[in-house]
Protein backbone atom coordinates (compact mmCIF):
# COMPACT_ATOMS: atom_id res chain seq x y z
CA UNK A 1 0.00 0.00 0.00
CA UNK A 2 3.11 2.32 0.90
CA UNK A 3 4.82 1.44 -2.80
CA UNK A 4 1.53 2.19 -4.68
CA UNK A 5 1.06 5.53 -2.64
CA UNK A 6 4.66 6.68 -3.36
CA UNK A 7 3.86 5.73 -6.95
CA UNK A 8 1.05 7.81 -7.48
CA UNK A 9 3.00 10.76 -5.55
CA UNK A 10 5.64 10.39 -7.57
CA UNK A 11 3.90 10.39 -11.40
CA UNK A 12 1.48 13.46 -9.77
CA UNK A 13 4.62 15.22 -8.88
CA UNK A 14 6.56 14.81 -12.40
CA UNK A 15 3.22 15.88 -14.04
CA UNK A 16 3.08 18.83 -12.17
CA UNK A 17 6.56 19.51 -12.93
CA UNK A 18 5.83 18.91 -17.07
CA UNK A 19 2.93 20.94 -16.94
CA UNK A 20 4.94 23.74 -14.97
CA UNK A 21 7.67 23.59 -17.39
CA UNK A 22 5.24 23.73 -20.50
CA UNK A 23 3.77 27.00 -19.30
CA UNK A 24 7.72 28.44 -18.65
CA UNK A 25 9.06 30.18 -21.86
CA UNK A 26 11.72 32.22 -20.54
CA UNK A 27 15.33 31.54 -21.62
CA UNK A 28 19.14 32.23 -20.66
CA UNK A 29 21.65 33.61 -23.09
CA UNK A 30 25.66 32.98 -21.93
CA UNK A 31 27.58 35.31 -23.89
CA UNK A 32 31.55 34.33 -23.76
CA UNK A 33 32.97 36.55 -26.42
CA UNK A 34 33.48 35.15 -29.32
CA UNK A 35 30.93 32.68 -28.71
CA UNK A 36 27.11 33.31 -27.50
CA UNK A 37 24.74 30.64 -26.49
CA UNK A 38 21.14 31.08 -25.69
CA UNK A 39 19.17 27.83 -23.37
CA UNK A 40 15.70 27.89 -22.30
CA UNK A 41 15.85 27.62 -18.40
CA UNK A 42 14.07 24.96 -17.94
CA UNK A 43 17.02 22.95 -19.69
CA UNK A 44 19.13 24.97 -17.40
CA UNK A 45 17.39 24.07 -14.26
CA UNK A 46 17.85 20.12 -15.14
CA UNK A 47 21.39 20.50 -16.01
CA UNK A 48 22.36 22.28 -12.61
CA UNK A 49 20.23 19.62 -10.79
CA UNK A 50 22.72 17.03 -12.57
CA UNK A 51 25.72 19.32 -12.28
CA UNK A 52 24.64 19.03 -8.63
CA UNK A 53 24.19 15.39 -8.64
CA UNK A 54 27.45 14.53 -10.60
CA UNK A 55 29.81 16.88 -8.29
CA UNK A 56 27.92 15.12 -4.76
CA UNK A 57 28.83 11.67 -6.17
CA UNK A 58 32.04 12.85 -7.52
CA UNK A 59 32.89 13.85 -4.35
CA UNK A 60 32.01 10.87 -2.16
CA UNK A 61 34.04 9.02 -4.31
CA UNK A 62 36.96 10.81 -3.57
CA UNK A 63 36.37 10.98 -0.11
CA UNK A 64 35.78 7.39 0.29
CA UNK A 65 39.12 6.55 -1.87
CA UNK A 66 40.99 9.06 0.57
CA UNK A 67 38.97 7.34 3.72
CA UNK A 68 40.01 4.12 1.76
CA UNK A 69 43.40 2.59 3.57
CA UNK A 70 41.99 3.71 7.24
CA UNK A 71 38.67 1.99 6.85
CA UNK A 72 41.03 -1.19 5.42
CA UNK A 73 43.18 -1.05 8.69
CA UNK A 74 39.64 -0.72 10.92
CA UNK A 75 38.93 -3.62 9.24
CA UNK A 76 42.24 -5.10 9.80
CA UNK A 77 42.00 -4.64 13.26
CA UNK A 78 38.06 -5.93 13.83
CA UNK A 79 39.38 -9.56 12.23
CA UNK A 80 42.10 -9.88 14.61
CA UNK A 81 40.20 -9.10 17.49
CA UNK A 82 37.40 -11.23 15.89
CA UNK A 83 40.57 -14.19 15.64
CA UNK A 84 42.19 -13.11 19.34
CA UNK A 85 38.38 -13.87 21.03
CA UNK A 86 37.67 -16.82 18.91
CA UNK A 87 41.13 -18.21 20.12
CA UNK A 88 40.69 -17.33 23.74
CA UNK A 89 37.08 -19.18 23.66
CA UNK A 90 38.17 -21.65 22.18
CA UNK A 91 41.24 -22.38 24.95
CA UNK A 92 38.37 -21.85 27.41
CA UNK A 93 36.74 -24.68 26.21
CA UNK A 94 39.33 -26.79 25.94
CA UNK A 95 41.35 -26.11 29.04
CA UNK A 96 37.16 -27.42 30.50
CA UNK A 97 37.05 -29.96 28.73
CA UNK A 98 40.35 -31.48 29.45
CA UNK A 99 42.43 -30.52 26.69
CA UNK A 100 45.43 -29.02 28.34
CA UNK A 101 47.51 -28.69 25.13
CA UNK A 102 44.95 -27.99 22.82
CA UNK A 103 44.41 -24.87 25.77
CA UNK A 104 48.02 -24.14 25.81
CA UNK A 105 48.37 -23.33 21.98
CA UNK A 106 45.11 -21.97 21.49
CA UNK A 107 45.75 -19.44 24.84
CA UNK A 108 49.14 -18.50 22.80
CA UNK A 109 47.75 -17.79 19.57
CA UNK A 110 45.49 -15.08 21.57
CA UNK A 111 48.12 -13.54 23.47
CA UNK A 112 50.15 -13.09 20.25
CA UNK A 113 47.16 -11.26 18.86
CA UNK A 114 47.77 -8.80 21.85
CA UNK A 115 44.05 -9.00 22.34
CA UNK A 116 43.37 -9.85 26.42
CA UNK A 117 46.89 -10.57 27.11
CA UNK A 118 46.56 -11.20 30.96
CA UNK A 119 43.72 -13.48 30.46
CA UNK A 120 45.44 -15.28 27.53
CA UNK A 121 48.20 -16.07 29.79
CA UNK A 122 46.31 -17.19 32.86
CA UNK A 123 44.63 -19.49 30.76
CA UNK A 124 47.93 -20.91 29.26
CA UNK A 125 49.68 -20.92 33.06
CA UNK A 126 46.62 -23.48 34.58
CA UNK A 127 47.01 -25.51 31.16
CA UNK A 128 50.49 -25.58 31.28
CA UNK A 129 49.56 -26.52 35.22
CA UNK A 130 47.40 -28.94 35.10
CA UNK A 131 50.57 -30.98 32.47
CA UNK A 132 52.75 -30.32 35.34
CA UNK A 133 55.07 -28.47 33.16
CA UNK A 134 56.64 -26.32 35.63
CA UNK A 135 58.88 -24.54 33.15
CA UNK A 136 56.51 -23.35 31.20
CA UNK A 137 53.68 -22.51 34.21
CA UNK A 138 56.35 -19.68 35.49
CA UNK A 139 56.80 -18.40 32.12
CA UNK A 140 53.39 -17.98 31.81
CA UNK A 141 52.65 -16.58 34.84
CA UNK A 142 55.60 -13.94 34.55
CA UNK A 143 53.46 -12.84 30.90
CA UNK A 144 50.38 -12.18 33.09
CA UNK A 145 52.21 -9.94 35.42
CA UNK A 146 53.61 -8.23 32.93
CA UNK A 147 50.56 -7.02 31.95
CA UNK A 148 50.10 -4.79 35.13
CA UNK A 149 47.11 -4.12 36.88
CA UNK A 150 45.25 -6.17 34.03
CA UNK A 151 43.98 -9.38 35.28
CA UNK A 152 46.19 -8.73 38.54
CA UNK A 153 43.83 -10.06 40.72
CA UNK A 154 42.81 -12.91 38.35
CA UNK A 155 46.52 -13.73 38.02
CA UNK A 156 47.02 -13.76 42.16
CA UNK A 157 43.80 -15.86 42.69
CA UNK A 158 45.12 -18.34 40.06
CA UNK A 159 48.57 -18.41 41.47
CA UNK A 160 47.26 -19.05 45.11
CA UNK A 161 44.86 -21.80 43.57
CA UNK A 162 46.86 -23.69 41.98
CA UNK A 163 49.66 -23.08 45.15
CA UNK A 164 47.34 -24.75 46.80
CA UNK A 165 47.11 -27.81 44.68
CA UNK A 166 50.51 -28.13 44.99
CA UNK A 167 50.99 -27.88 48.29
CA UNK A 168 53.07 -24.47 48.15
CA UNK A 169 51.25 -23.24 51.01
CA UNK A 170 53.84 -20.69 51.88
CA UNK A 171 53.61 -19.42 48.27
CA UNK A 172 49.43 -19.50 48.63
CA UNK A 173 49.51 -17.57 51.47
CA UNK A 174 52.15 -14.51 50.17
CA UNK A 175 49.19 -14.14 47.03
CA UNK A 176 46.21 -14.34 49.34
CA UNK A 177 47.82 -11.49 51.42
CA UNK A 178 48.79 -9.41 48.44
CA UNK A 179 45.08 -9.57 47.78
CA UNK A 180 44.18 -9.25 51.47
CA UNK A 181 46.52 -5.36 51.18
CA UNK A 182 44.78 -4.67 48.12
CA UNK A 183 41.18 -4.79 49.42
CA UNK A 184 40.31 -7.89 47.96
CA UNK A 185 39.30 -10.82 50.62
CA UNK A 186 35.90 -11.66 48.73
CA UNK A 187 34.06 -15.42 49.42
CA UNK A 188 36.58 -17.28 46.72
CA UNK A 189 40.00 -15.85 48.46
CA UNK A 190 38.47 -16.27 52.15
CA UNK A 191 37.68 -19.86 51.03
CA UNK A 192 41.48 -19.99 49.94
CA UNK A 193 43.04 -18.43 53.34
CA UNK A 194 40.66 -21.22 55.20
CA UNK A 195 42.93 -23.82 53.40
CA UNK A 196 46.44 -22.24 53.85
CA UNK A 197 45.93 -21.59 57.35
CA UNK A 198 44.87 -24.87 58.15
CA UNK A 199 47.75 -26.71 56.56
CA UNK A 200 50.41 -24.07 57.90
CA UNK A 201 49.21 -23.99 61.30
CA UNK A 202 47.98 -20.91 61.86
CA UNK A 203 44.71 -21.18 64.66
CA UNK A 204 44.27 -17.62 64.49
CA UNK A 205 43.88 -17.08 61.36
CA UNK A 206 41.47 -19.75 60.68
CA UNK A 207 39.07 -18.60 63.49
CA UNK A 208 39.08 -15.08 62.22
CA UNK A 209 38.46 -16.61 58.53
CA UNK A 210 35.80 -19.50 59.66
CA UNK A 211 34.14 -17.04 61.71
CA UNK A 212 34.20 -14.14 58.43
CA UNK A 213 32.70 -17.07 55.96
CA UNK A 214 30.48 -18.31 58.40
CA UNK A 215 28.97 -14.48 58.72
CA UNK A 216 28.91 -14.02 55.10
CA UNK A 217 26.88 -17.55 54.90
CA UNK A 218 29.48 -19.11 52.96
CA UNK A 219 29.55 -22.18 55.90
CA UNK A 220 27.19 -23.83 57.97
CA UNK A 221 27.19 -23.85 60.94
CA UNK A 222 27.93 -27.75 60.57
CA UNK A 223 30.85 -27.25 58.43
CA UNK A 224 32.15 -24.25 60.19
CA UNK A 225 31.90 -26.51 63.73
CA UNK A 226 34.63 -28.93 63.03
CA UNK A 227 37.16 -25.92 61.74
CA UNK A 228 36.74 -23.85 64.67
CA UNK A 229 36.97 -26.66 66.84
CA UNK A 230 40.31 -27.55 65.57
CA UNK A 231 41.82 -24.41 65.93
CA UNK A 232 40.41 -23.89 69.31
CA UNK A 233 42.02 -27.29 70.46
CA UNK A 234 45.52 -27.01 68.53
CA UNK A 235 45.84 -23.62 70.16
CA UNK A 236 45.34 -25.24 73.64
CA UNK A 237 47.69 -27.96 72.97
CA UNK A 238 50.37 -24.93 71.87
CA UNK A 239 49.74 -23.04 75.32
CA UNK A 240 49.83 -26.37 77.60
CA UNK A 241 53.16 -25.36 79.15
CA UNK A 242 51.89 -22.14 80.37
CA UNK A 243 48.56 -22.48 82.51
CA UNK A 244 48.19 -18.49 82.49
CA UNK A 245 48.30 -18.41 78.69
CA UNK A 246 46.03 -21.81 78.34
CA UNK A 247 43.58 -20.25 80.74
CA UNK A 248 43.27 -16.86 78.99
CA UNK A 249 43.14 -18.89 75.75
CA UNK A 250 39.97 -20.99 77.04
CA UNK A 251 38.19 -17.77 78.39
CA UNK A 252 38.67 -15.93 74.43
CA UNK A 253 36.55 -18.66 72.86
CA UNK A 254 33.05 -17.19 72.82
CA UNK A 255 29.83 -18.75 74.58
CA UNK A 256 28.22 -19.63 71.40
CA UNK A 257 31.63 -22.00 70.45
CA UNK A 258 31.34 -23.54 73.47
CA UNK A 259 28.05 -25.05 73.10
CA UNK A 260 30.09 -27.15 70.89
CA UNK A 261 30.14 -30.14 72.98
CA UNK A 262 33.10 -32.16 71.29
CA UNK A 263 34.97 -29.39 72.09
CA UNK A 264 34.33 -29.12 75.71
CA UNK A 265 35.06 -32.86 75.87
CA UNK A 266 38.35 -32.67 74.45
CA UNK A 267 39.44 -29.12 75.68
CA UNK A 268 38.65 -30.14 79.49
CA UNK A 269 41.29 -32.66 79.63
CA UNK A 270 43.68 -29.74 78.22
CA UNK A 271 42.73 -27.31 81.34
CA UNK A 272 43.08 -30.55 83.73
CA UNK A 273 46.45 -31.46 83.31
CA UNK A 274 47.99 -27.97 83.62
CA UNK A 275 45.93 -27.68 87.16
CA UNK A 276 42.97 -25.23 85.20
CA UNK A 277 40.06 -27.41 85.38
CA UNK A 278 38.07 -25.74 87.01
CA UNK A 279 37.36 -23.27 84.83
CA UNK A 280 35.52 -25.67 82.99
CA UNK A 281 32.73 -25.56 85.55
CA UNK A 282 29.88 -23.31 84.02
CA UNK A 283 30.31 -24.25 80.81
CA UNK A 284 29.89 -27.75 81.75
CA UNK A 285 26.91 -27.29 84.47
CA UNK A 286 25.69 -25.42 81.19
CA UNK A 287 25.78 -27.83 79.01
CA UNK A 288 24.81 -30.74 81.18
CA UNK A 289 21.32 -28.55 82.16
CA UNK A 290 20.65 -28.19 78.96
CA UNK A 291 21.01 -31.72 77.40
CA UNK A 292 22.36 -34.59 79.68
CA UNK A 293 25.80 -36.30 78.60
CA UNK A 294 27.60 -39.11 80.78
CA UNK A 295 30.76 -38.28 78.64
CA UNK A 296 30.70 -34.80 79.92
CA UNK A 297 29.68 -35.50 83.48
CA UNK A 298 32.57 -37.90 83.81
CA UNK A 299 34.68 -34.78 82.95
CA UNK A 300 33.29 -33.01 85.84
CA UNK A 301 35.36 -34.86 87.99
CA UNK A 302 38.02 -32.32 86.80
CA UNK A 303 36.17 -29.34 87.98
CA UNK A 304 36.84 -29.72 91.67
CA UNK A 305 40.91 -30.32 90.91
CA UNK A 306 43.61 -27.67 91.84
CA UNK A 307 41.72 -24.26 92.84
CA UNK A 308 38.47 -25.97 92.53
CA UNK A 309 35.65 -25.51 94.71
CA UNK A 310 35.61 -29.36 95.43
CA UNK A 311 32.94 -29.19 98.14
CA UNK A 312 30.42 -26.83 95.86
CA UNK A 313 30.87 -29.14 92.63
CA UNK A 314 30.50 -32.36 94.60
CA UNK A 315 26.83 -30.24 96.02
CA UNK A 316 25.70 -29.79 92.17
CA UNK A 317 26.68 -33.51 90.59
CA UNK A 318 24.71 -35.11 93.64
CA UNK A 319 21.71 -32.72 92.29
CA UNK A 320 22.19 -34.98 88.88
CA UNK A 321 22.28 -38.12 90.78
CA UNK A 322 18.89 -37.49 91.45
CA UNK A 323 17.80 -37.65 88.12
CA UNK A 324 20.46 -40.10 86.93
CA UNK A 325 21.26 -42.75 89.86
CA UNK A 326 22.86 -44.95 87.52
CA UNK A 327 25.57 -42.92 85.29
CA UNK A 328 28.40 -44.38 85.64
CA UNK A 329 30.31 -41.09 84.32
CA UNK A 330 28.56 -38.90 86.87
CA UNK A 331 29.40 -41.82 89.86
CA UNK A 332 32.87 -41.32 88.96
CA UNK A 333 33.09 -37.74 89.22
CA UNK A 334 31.66 -37.60 92.18
CA UNK A 335 34.00 -40.19 93.42
CA UNK A 336 36.81 -37.97 92.34
CA UNK A 337 35.19 -34.96 93.74
CA UNK A 338 34.62 -36.89 97.00
CA UNK A 339 38.68 -37.25 97.30
CA UNK A 340 39.28 -33.70 96.57
CA UNK A 341 36.73 -33.07 99.73
CA UNK A 342 38.60 -35.33 101.36
CA UNK A 343 35.11 -37.90 102.29
CA UNK A 344 36.94 -41.21 101.41
CA UNK A 345 34.51 -43.17 102.60
CA UNK A 346 31.66 -41.95 99.88
CA UNK A 347 34.91 -41.93 97.59
CA UNK A 348 34.99 -45.42 97.76
CA UNK A 349 31.55 -46.30 97.39
CA UNK A 350 30.61 -43.90 94.29
CA UNK A 351 34.09 -45.07 92.57
CA UNK A 352 32.67 -48.87 93.47
CA UNK A 353 29.39 -48.08 92.20
CA UNK A 354 31.02 -46.19 88.88
CA UNK A 355 32.87 -49.76 87.99
CA UNK A 356 29.50 -51.40 88.56
CA UNK A 357 27.73 -49.62 85.88
CA UNK A 358 30.62 -48.49 83.65
CA UNK A 359 34.09 -50.43 84.10
CA UNK A 360 36.79 -48.25 83.18
CA UNK A 361 40.79 -47.97 83.27
CA UNK A 362 40.44 -44.41 85.63
CA UNK A 363 38.05 -45.99 87.85
CA UNK A 364 40.31 -48.47 88.03
CA UNK A 365 42.92 -46.25 88.98
CA UNK A 366 41.36 -43.53 91.03
CA UNK A 367 39.76 -46.40 92.99
CA UNK A 368 43.52 -47.66 93.49
CA UNK A 369 44.82 -44.75 94.30
CA UNK A 370 42.51 -43.92 97.09
CA UNK A 371 42.79 -47.57 99.03
CA UNK A 372 46.70 -47.03 99.02
CA UNK A 373 46.12 -43.24 100.91
CA UNK A 374 43.42 -45.49 103.22
CA UNK A 375 46.47 -47.90 103.70
CA UNK A 376 45.20 -50.84 102.15
CA UNK A 377 47.85 -51.61 99.72
CA UNK A 378 46.84 -55.02 99.07
CA UNK A 379 43.05 -54.18 97.70
CA UNK A 380 44.72 -51.33 95.91
CA UNK A 381 47.25 -53.51 94.26
CA UNK A 382 44.32 -55.63 92.96
CA UNK A 383 42.67 -52.60 91.36
CA UNK A 384 46.30 -52.26 89.72
CA UNK A 385 46.27 -55.66 88.28
CA UNK A 386 42.38 -55.14 87.41
CA UNK A 387 43.58 -51.86 85.58
CA UNK A 388 46.48 -53.38 83.95
CA UNK A 389 44.08 -56.47 82.56
CA UNK A 390 41.66 -54.06 81.33
CA UNK A 391 44.59 -52.09 79.39
CA UNK A 392 45.81 -55.48 77.98
CA UNK A 393 41.81 -56.33 76.78
CA UNK A 394 41.30 -53.24 74.89
CA UNK A 395 38.67 -51.51 78.17
CA UNK A 396 38.60 -48.08 77.02
CA UNK A 397 40.17 -45.62 79.72
CA UNK A 398 36.99 -43.18 79.31
CA UNK A 399 40.00 -40.02 79.46
CA UNK A 400 39.40 -37.90 76.42
CA UNK A 401 42.88 -37.87 74.38
CA UNK A 402 44.12 -34.47 74.70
Amino acid sequence: MRALIWLIGIFALAAGLAMTAGLNEGYVLVVLPPWRAQLSLNLLAVLLVVGFGVGYIVVRLIRRTVALPGRVAQWRERRRREKAGQALREALRALFEGRFAQALKFASSAFSSGESMAMAALVAARAAHAMHDETRYRIWLGHAAEQGDEGRVARLMTEAELAIEGRRFDEAAERLESLRLAGHRHIAALRMSLKVASALGQWEDLLRTTRQLLKHKALTADQAAPLLRRAHLERMRELRKDPAALAACWNDIPADELQDRRLVERAVPLLAAVGQGALARRTLERLLDKEWDSALARLYAHCGDGAGDAVGCLAKAEGWLQRQPNDGGLLYALGRLCIGAQLWGKAQSYLEASLGRAPTVDAQLALADLLERLGRPEEAQRRYRAAAEMVAGGTPSAVVPV
